[in-house]
């Protein structure tokens, strides 16, 4: 490979790269981007040519990386993110700061950390923009493919080019109408699981937290209604017998009048905010960051 080989890879292209990578498609990429489809073609044709390498190969409907193309796609993923460092100014001010914040989450977290950030960022950074995305399961890949900035929730996500932040722990509670006969006192095992329960699965991408550690005791519940999300708990649940476990931050926030009780077991809940190096020296972000992990520390004290 000569000098003037790699003359075609620009940052540009190594953003086509990623994405062609992370979506195993090139018309994806191409709507993605909101270019022609042979616009994508071309630019990996061009890098094709400076990697000696075909870098990708049909499969079915859409196209499956190499060996070579994934090691270069680890390589562009950090070396985007230094770019993009560089070009982040050296002071900050978010007074005066541009620029997009973009965030996917919960309704746990869109519920109990959301608001005050919000009321926080216009206040500081009246310039900058707030962009929410429905997690629901699905933040990694929004993360990796670089559709939000942060990830807020009790998510895992590995790689030598993604950081990780706790910012809050939270814990299951119970929530029933307050005529509920288990709203007299304390919970016994046996009583909650004869209840009729509602989980809440985020869309069937998620299984509740508490389910593995009921199922370690040889307990396995039978849901009476399952939801999409937690945002129908506070109409369904006034009137009935249905108990619902769920975060304490987020039964605090709720405004229906639920009774609130411990549940027999208790289950964490890690919080914890993930970005990349693409964010990761850029003085928006960074400040953003700091921000929410404030929020959160501020919110736990008030929990307490």
């Amino acid at each position: 490979m000569t000098i003037n080989s790699l003359d075609p890879v620009d940052i540009g292209a190594l953003r086509t790269l990623v994405l062609v990578y992370d979506l195993q498609s090139f018309s994806s990429a191409a709507e993605r981007l909101n270019v022609n489809q042979s616009t994508i073609s071309y630019t990996v044709e061009r890098l094709r040519g400076a990697f000696q390498d075909p870098l990708f190969v049909r499969q079915g409907n859409g196209v499956t990386a190499t060996e070579r193309c994934a090691a270069l796609v680890l390589w562009a993923r950090e070396t985007i993110g230094q770019i993009e460092g560089l070009a982040s100014p050296a002071e900050f001010d978010p007074a005066v700061a541009k620029g997009t914040i973009t965030i996917s989450c919960n309704h746990h977290e869109r519920q109990t950390l959301i608001p005050q950030f919000s009321a926080r960022l216009r206040s500081a950074a009246p310039h900058a923009r707030l962009v929410l995305l429905d997690a629901a399961g699905h933040g990694n890949v929004h993360l990796k493919q670089n559709q939000c900035d942060i990830v807020l929730g009790p998510v895992g996500i590995i790689g030598e080019n993604f950081y990780r932040r706790h910012i809050l722990t939270d814990h299951y509670v119970c929530v029933m109408d307050p005529a509920n006969a288990l709203a007299r006192g304390r919970i016994t095992l046996s009583a909650y699981c004869k209840a009729e329960h509602v989980f809440v699965t985020h869309n069937g991408e998620w299984q509740p937290l508490y389910i593995d550690v009921l199922k370690a005791k040889g307990i396995v519940l039978e849901p009476a209604i399952t939801l999409p999300s937690h945002d129908s708990l506070e109409r369904i649940i006034p009137g009935s017998s249905l108990i619902a476990a769920i975060p304490h931050h987020l039964a605090r926030a709720m405004q229906g009048g639920l009774h609130i009780a411990p549940l027999p077991f208790r289950v964490p809940i890690s919080i914890d905010m993930y970005w990349s190096a693409r964010t990761a020296k850029s003085g928006l972000h960074k400040w953003a960051r700091s921000l929410l992990a404030e929020v959160a520390k501020e919110s736990a004290v008030a929990a307490k």
